[in-house]
């Protein structure tokens, strides 16, 4: 039984939306969805369902920050 209840957020398994309000809840800036959909359709890795694992996202971030250099 759910008792109304949202289950609790994966951080392997988190929906666009999700991942964007986290991060911008835990980083103090805002992130959007929209920022994460163009990270996506830069290479950034989803799971087979779409979902963002903020573990693999943050990776892909750092790999892509050092790549500018």
């Amino acid at each position: 039984m759910n008792n109304g209840k949202k289950p609790p957020l994966s951080p392997t398994a988190l929906t666009v939306a999700d991942a964007a309000r986290l991060l911008t809840k835990v980083g103090g800036q805002l992130v959007s969805e929209q920022m994460i959909d163009a990270d996506v359709a830069n290479g950034a890795p989803t799971n087979a369902d779409g979902t963002i694992n903020l573990v693999h996202y943050g990776a892909w971030l750092v790999r892509e920050m050092a790549n500018r250099d």
